[in-house]
């Protein structure tokens, strides 16, 4: 069995709280020294500490002093000195003492008292008193010494501002404030940012309504996204890597930059996208969904806190926000490069660049050039491109919108409405007629059609070949009608009248109902 060396008396307990006192078994002279630690030249001579114990009931006779026959044991002191070297606006000598509450028996909440010398700084000399807390402890023994330690109730100070009071207002004070004004409240801050971003996020929709010319920059701003993510994780890894490669001031600085760009960069695309997809989409029909999914993102974008700890903390999270982006982006970005393509050829290549977007930022480059990464990556392309034509319905045909569209009995010379109409008795119906004005601002690449319905049941389906009238400048005017034998036999209900291109994609609808 391995021999332990023995202690010698002045050395602290194995175990003992960090910021305990020792109390050490002293020999028998009333005074003993326990140690004066060295420290950096920086902070000054260390201070002296010297411990006086009290007469308590469990030491042993040789150290206990006399008393008197029936006279009772008066309580127990323990008073530990803490001496403090000369420095800057301090007097030589000065001391603090600790007095300690009897040992034996002690009862929970007893306090000690910590009085501080007063400081040459502080008006009329007062004490800087400090409170320790004793905890609970039925006897006096070591192993109480080692589990039982005094916890200070006392707010903690700056270290080593307070310790020269003449450096008080300098500038390394000011920057210690600032950084503590910082600490206490930087979550504050972020959620003050967050407020910033959203009303950033309020100027660009305004500002994307003024022409859809701008979508064409919205290439450059995905591109620069790409490479800033594809960065980010190269630098910083994912999940659990990134506590350990951000540990370090310069490269949490880094860290906090590239996200900030990045922020930056989808508060620009989603928020710019919104107004566009907004007037595509319809409140009552499901593309409504994908608008919501945009407008999702576009919030997620500016919550600093959740980005930067949650989002792009996972590889995985930040592709798949990444490729949702990008495939809204390049809904818009085509038909402002390349006028007059179809929405369904769109809509396939936006799916198709974004699959491919995905996988360089969530696969190495090593493992896509390799036969299994080159399968890999046109199998799950090819299954993009099957994912985005089985769900066309769910998306709007950006940028084509409805400016107008309504239903009436009959119409003027020119082609408008002379009357339109949310609700009409069936008695009065002979014919009715469907005006819709369909804004083309990337060129009239698709065949548009009107699909009449009541109460979700087809009734009729026009083409465009027989819609098509004169209408107003950068727009498609379509004029359908139900006359004669093309009216159903029931007429009440809610009726619909959708614009839809060839390819099923609404871009629009009008609604009215005929009552009994």
């Amino acid at each position: 069995m391995k021999q332990h060396a023995p202690r010698s008396p002045d050395a602290p307990a194995p175990g003992a709280h960090a910021n305990a006192p020792s109390l050490p078994s002293p020999p028998s002279s009333a005074t003993t020294q326990v140690h004066k630690t060295r420290v950096p030249e920086a902070f000054g001579e260390a201070p002296t500490i010297m411990y006086m114990p009290g007469d308590e009931p469990d030491r042993s006779p040789g150290h206990a002093p006399p008393h008197a026959a029936g006279q009772a044991r008066p309580p127990a002191t323990d008073e530990a000195t803490l001496r403090m070297p000369p420095r800057a606006g301090a007097l030589a000598g000065d001391e603090a003492t600790l007095r300690m509450p009897s040992r034996a028996g002690v009862l929970a909440g007893d306090e000690a008292t910590l009085r501080m010398p007063p400081r040459a700084s502080t008006p009329g000399g007062e004490h800087d008193d400090r409170t320790l807390k004793m905890p609970e402890r039925q006897a006096r023994g070591a192993a109480a010494d080692e589990d039982n330690a005094p916890t200070v109730k006392a707010e903690p100070k700056a270290s080593y501002v307070d310790l020269n009071a003449e450096d008080e207002g300098k500038p390394g004070d000011l920057r210690s404030s600032a950084r503590a004004f910082l600490k206490r409240h930087h979550k504050k801050l972020w959620w003050l940012h967050t407020a910033y971003a959203l009303s950033l996020g309020a100027f660009v929709v305004t500002f994307a309504q003024k022409g859809f010319q701008h979508a064409r920059f919205l290439a450059v701003t995905v591109s620069v996204a790409w490479l800033l993510v594809l960065l980010f994780f190269r630098l910083f890894g994912t999940g659990a890597r990134q506590d350990f490669a951000t540990a370090w001031r310069g490269a949490r600085l880094r860290f906090l930059v590239m996200t900030y760009v990045l922020k930056n960069l989808y508060q620009g695309m989603l928020f710019f996208l919104l107004p566009f997809y907004w007037k595509s989409a319809s409140l009552d029909a499901p593309n409504r969904w994908f608008v919501l999914l945009l407008a999702a993102c576009a919030v997620l974008s500016t919550l600093d806190l959740v980005f930067d700890r949650v989002l792009m903390r996972w590889k995985t999270l930040a592709s798949v926000f990444y490729g949702v982006t990008l495939f809204a982006c390049l809904n818009l970005v085509i038909p402002a490069l390349l006028p007059d393509t179809r929405t369904l050829y769109t809509l396939l290549s936006a799916a198709l660049v974004s699959v491919l977007g995905f996988c360089t930022l969530h696969l190495p480059f090593g493992a896509l050039w390799s036969r299994m990464g080159a399968v890999f990556l046109v199998v799950a392309m090819a299954a993009g491109v099957g994912l985005a034509y089985g769900t066309r319905e769910l998306i709007p045909p950006v940028p084509m919108h409805l400016s107008s569209a309504a239903v009436g009995p009959s119409v003027l010379p020119d082609g408008r409405l002379a009357m339109s109409v949310k609700s009409l008795h069936f008695s009065v119906i002979r014919e009715l007629r469907a005006v819709t004005d369909v804004v083309v601002p990337g060129g009239d690449g698709d065949r548009l059609l009107h699909v009449w319905r009541r109460e979700g049941r087809e009734v009729l389906r026009a083409p465009e070949e027989t819609l098509r009238v004169p209408g107003p400048e950068g727009a498609v005017r379509l004029q359908s009608q139900l006359v004669g034998g093309r009216l159903p036999r029931r007429l009440t209900g809610h009726w619909t009248v959708d614009v839809e291109t060839e390819d099923g994609q609404l871009v629009g609808r009008a609604s009215f109902e005929v009552t009994e």
